[in-house]
C-alpha cells in the first residue's frame, strides 16, 4: 500500500513538473518577428539524415571576410530551439557565431529520443560539420555548452570530437547512473519528471521506453541492463578521451540539484586532468542559470563567456589563474575558492553513533529530502530547506543521533560520510540518512542526505555500511547542533523494504559507528 501511494504521488509530481516546464517553454518562446538581424532558422541533417531544427546567430559586423569562434548549444530536455536565443544574441554581440539546435526526438526535430546516446553524439559532430560548411565559423575555435540535457551532450561530444576545444556543462551530469540510481536506489521522482516531460514534448524510442520500465520495476535482475545503458551515456566513462582531446571543461551545478546531484559531477571533475573548473551554487536543477536564459544578468552565464573568451579567443582574463573550485554557501556570502576538491573538506569531525537502535520500515518518519525541484528552489530563494522537528520524530521509524551544541559558528564544506553496522531482518532494504542543523527549539534544517539500498543480504546477519551524503556548503550558527536521522522512506526515492521489515544499527567496539562531517570553525 505504501508503494502504491508513493507511485501515485510520483505520477502527480511528474505531471505537475511537466506543466511547469511547458509553461517555461512558452515564456521563453519569442513573439513573431522577435528575432533581430543576424538570426536565421535552418534545418540541419543530423546522423542518418535526421532533420534537426536550428538557429544561427551571427555577429552584427559579419561580412563574410573573417572567421568567428563557434559556440554550439544543444537544447535541454523538453525545450525548443529558441531556448538559448537571449544568451546567443549576447554571445554574438561579443564576437561569437552561435548555433543552437533542437536535439533529436523533441519538438520539430526528427527522430526519437536517444537520451544522450551515440546518435546524439553523432548529431553534434554533424552540426559542427554544417556550421563549418555554411557559416563563417572558425574550425580551430569551437566550443559547446548547454543546460541539463544539452550540457551532457556537449561534454560527450567533446570527448568524441577533438574539434571541440572548450565546453561548459551547466547543471549537467558526469555519471548518469550515479545521478538517478545512486547506491542501487531509484531516484523515482527525478525519473518520473524526465519521463513525463519526454512523453509530452518528444518521441521516446523503444530502447528508452524499455529502460524506464525496467527502472520503475525495481527488479534487481534488470540492474545490469540499466547500468550498461547509463554508462554509455556518462561523460565519466570517456574522461580519458576528453583529456586526450585537450578540451577545457567548465562544470557548473547546484547543491540541491534533485535531477543530477552534485556528487557525481564532483567525482567526474576529479577524474579530469586538463584545464577544468568546478562551480557549485545554491539552487535546484538548472535554477541557477535560468535567469540568464531570460536575458537577465547571471553569474553562471558570465563565467561561461569568460571561459570561452579565454580558451577560444585567447583573452587573458585571469580565469585560468583563479582557484579552479568555486563554491557559494547555501546560507549566504560570496564565492570561496579552493585549489582542488580535496581541500574543500580537509577538516573533519566525527559524531559518534553510539548504542544499538532498531527501526521499523515502510513509514515516512517526517525526515525526507522534500519534492523534486521545489526543495532546492526554496533553499535557493529563501534559505528554506526541508525541515523536521527532531524531538518529535517517531523513534519507531527513525534512528536519531545528535552532536553536542557548538559554541561557535561552524562551516560544513564538502561531503559527510556515514559509517555504521546494519542488521536487517530481510535480504533487501532501503534506508535514507539525513544530516540536520538543529536549532534551540529542536527544528532541524536539512543539510545533506543520501539513500542506500541493499539486495541479497543474509537476514539477521550484520554488515558494514559506508555511505557518502550529498556534498554541500552550509553554515551552522553558534548554539546549534548537528543531528543524523536514518529512516526508510523518502518520496524522492523508491523503497525496497518488505512489509514489516526492521533494521538494527549498532556500534561494535572493534568497529564504532560514526558520521564524519567536513566541519570547521567559521
Amino acid at each position: 500500500m505504501g508503494q502504491h501511494r508513493q507511485a501515485l504521488r510520483t505520477t502527480v509530481v511528474g505531471v505537475v513538473s511537466a506543466s511547469l516546464v511547458a509553461g517555461g517553454v512558452l515564456a521563453l518562446a519569442p513573439t513573431a518577428g522577435a528575432a533581430g538581424n543576424g538570426v536565421r532558422f535552418v534545418d540541419i541533417a543530423g546522423d542518418g539524415g535526421t532533420v534537426l531544427k536550428a538557429n544561427v546567430v551571427t555577429p552584427a559586423d559579419a561580412d563574410g571576410t573573417r572567421r568567428y569562434p563557434l559556440i554550439v548549444l544543444p537544447t535541454s530536455w523538453g525545450f525548443p530551439q529558441v531556448q538559448y536565443l537571449a544568451q546567443a544574441q549576447k554571445l554574438a554581440d561579443s564576437g561569437y557565431l552561435v548555433l543552437s539546435y533542437n536535439v533529436r526526438g523533441f519538438w520539430q526535430s526528427g527522430g526519437e529520443i536517444d537520451v544522450a546516446g551515440p546518435r546524439d553524439v553523432a548529431d553534434a559532430s554533424e552540426v559542427i560539420d554544417w556550421a563549418l560548411a555554411h557559416t563563417d565559423a572558425d574550425a580551430g575555435r569551437i566550443g559547446m555548452a548547454g543546460v541539463s540535457y544539452g550540457a551532457g551532450i556537449s561534454v560527450l561530444a567533446a570527448a568524441h570530437d577533438p574539434r571541440v576545444k572548450a565546453v561548459a556543462s551547466l547543471s549537467g551530469w558526469g555519471d548518469l547512473i550515479d545521478s538517478i540510481y545512486s547506491e542501487r536506489t531509484q531516484h523515482v521522482q527525478a525519473a518520473a519528471v524526465l519521463d513525463t516531460v519526454g512523453t509530452v514534448t518528444g518521441r521516446q524510442s523503444a530502447e528508452s521506453r524499455e529502460i524506464f520500465s525496467a527502472f520503475y520495476s525495481g527488479d534487481p535482475s534488470k540492474e545490469k541492463d540499466i547500468v550498461d545503458w547509463g554508462k554509455k551515456r556518462s561523460p565519466a566513462t570517456y574522461a580519458d578521451q576528453l583529456d586526450r582531446n585537450g578540451a577545457a571543461v567548465l562544470l557548473a551545478g547546484s547543491w540541491g540539484d534533485t535531477i543530477f546531484p552534485s556528487n557525481q559531477s564532483i567525482a567526474f571533475y576529479e577524474q579530469l586532468t586538463g584545464p577544468k573548473r568546478l562551480e557549485l551554487r545554491p539552487g535546484d536543477h538548472a535554477t541557477a542559470e535560468l535567469p540568464g536564459l531570460l536575458g537577465l544578468p547571471n553569474d553562471v552565464w558570465t563565467d561561461t563567456e569568460r571561459w570561452f573568451d579565454h580558451y577560444l579567443k585567447g583573452v587573458d582574463n585571469g580565469v585560468d589563474r583563479e582557484q579552479p573550485v568555486q563554491l557559494k554557501s547555501r546560507t549566504g556570502g560570496g564565492y570561496e575558492g579552493y585549489p582542488d576538491w580535496k581541500s574543500v573538506g580537509a577538516t573533519r569531525k566525527k559524531i559518534a553513533l553510539a548504542g544499538t537502535t532498531t527501526i521499523h520500515t515502510n513509514v515516512n518518519s517526517g525526515a525526507d529530502g522534500g519534492i523534486v525541484f521545489v526543495a532546492g528552489i526554496l533553499d535557493q530563494i529563501a534559505q528554506a530547506p526541508p525541515v523536521a522537528s527532531i524531538p518529535l520524530l517517531p523513534r519507531r521509524w527513525a534512528a536519531v543521533w545528535q552532536s553536542e551544541k557548538y559554541a561557535t559558528p561552524q562551516q560544513v564544506r564538502g561531503t559527510a560520510k556515514l559509517h555504521t553496522t546494519v542488521t536487517p531482518t530481510e535480504e533487501s532494504g532501503t534506508l535514507v540518512a539525513h544530516l540536520y542543523d538543529v536549532g534551540p527549539l529542536g527544528l532541524g534544517k536539512l543539510v545533506a542526505h543520501a539513500p542506500y539500498t541493499f539486495h541479497g543480504r543474509t537476514p539477521e546477519t550484520p554488515f558494514g555500511l559506508d555511505l557518502e551524503l550529498l556534498s554541500t556548503a552550509y553554515d551552522v550558527p553558534a548554539g546549534h547542533r548537528l543531528a543524523l536521522v536514518v529512516d526508510t522512506v523518502d518520496p524522492l526515492y523508491m523503497e525496497h523494504n518488505p512489509s514489516g521489515a526492521r533494521l538494527t544499527f549498532s556500534s561494535p567496539t572493534n568497529d564504532p559507528s560514526y558520521v564524519s562531517v567536513p566541519l570547521r570553525e567559521q
